[in-house]
């Protein structure tokens, strides 16, 4: 069976975990660089991307996930997570790191504050069936991207989905919504790669 982990320093760790299991992958929490060994994909979910990259470096993660996003292992970043791998951050904190691998600009926050959450439903490339219904919770939103990266989603005009390669990046949150469609796309993707 096929393994996927998910990095379990905060955020929708459970829901992703069930998002992935309802897709037929075993989910395992991620919380050691020895656990990396043992994943064919990974997902780093959403939560509080500054909070996230200062735990990654307490549990001496940071530069284990940067070695292996470079050496092909195929991850999933939700909301926080799209901002921890993209290569560039805009209104990110003084000095603030990111994973990265994913050739974009993102912006953190870019719908507005909590109080401006909303729900939408997106056509998706690549997926079978009705558009995607998409939770956006203080989401960000991608403002450039480079050659090699490919956009599956759109709101008000800009990219909220994209692919690279092995990355796949949602500024939203498809693991509260029971439609598990995302899930399976990196499912496959992880299958397809292994």
């Amino acid at each position: 069976m096929l393994t996927v982990g998910v990095l379990a320093l905060q955020g929708d760790v459970r829901e992703h975990a069930r998002a992935l299991e309802a897709s037929g992958a075993g989910a395992v929490p991620i919380r050691r660089e020895s656990e990396l060994e043992q994943i064919d994909g990974l997902v780093i979910p959403g939560g509080e991307s500054t909070t996230m990259i200062k735990l990654a470096r307490t549990f001496d993660l940071l530069e284990p996930l940067r070695r292996k996003i470079k050496d092909g292992l195929p991850v999933y970043g939700s909301c926080a997570g799209m901002i921890l791998l993209a290569d560039r951050i805009v209104d990110g904190i003084s000095g603030q790191e990111t994973i990265g691998g994913l050739d974009a600009t993102v912006r953190r926050n870019a719908f507005g504050r909590q109080v401006d959450s909303f729900e939408a439903d997106l056509p998706f490339k690549g997926l079978d069936g009705p558009p995607v219904h998409a939770v956006f919770i203080r989401a960000p939103w991608i403002e450039q991207i480079g050659e090699s990266v490919e956009v599956l989603a759109e709101s008000d005009g800009h990219p909220v989905a994209v692919r690279q390669g092995p990355l796949l990046a949602t500024s939203f949150h498809p693991e509260v919504t029971g439609d598990t469609r995302v899930h399976g796309y990196f499912v496959e993707m992880a299958r397809i790669a292994r």
